[in-house]
């Protein structure tokens, strides 16, 4: 596979970037190094190797989950900075544009 600059400039759109001009000369030689890793991994021969659904043996040790009252709601509410009469206040995280 041959990267060009039609291939980062859709890479670019795909996730939102801008690049200068040298800054694209230098992913586009990353990316050839990369892709060029990938058709050496291609080359490997892999049909007397099982797939493997997890990377170990280990299984989970799982709890069962206990629902407990650890503060009042009122306790909790006593040291938030900003509150209502039932709920922490807290500032937009996500502003719509």
């Amino acid at each position: 596979m041959k990267i060009d600059d039609k291939i980062v400039d859709k890479l670019a759109d795909l996730a939102k970037l801008e690049f200068d001009e040298a800054s694209k000369q230098g992913i586009i030689k990353d990316l050839d190094r990369i892709v060029g890793f990938i058709e050496k991994l291609n080359e490997v021969d892999t049909s007397s190797v099982e797939p493997l659904v997890y990377m170990s043996d280990s299984t989970n040790v799982m709890r069962d989950d206990v629902v407990k009252q650890v503060i009042t709601q009122a306790e909790a509410l006593k040291n938030a900075p900003k509150k209502d009469s039932d709920y922490i206040k807290a500032p937009k995280v996500i502003d719509k544009k």
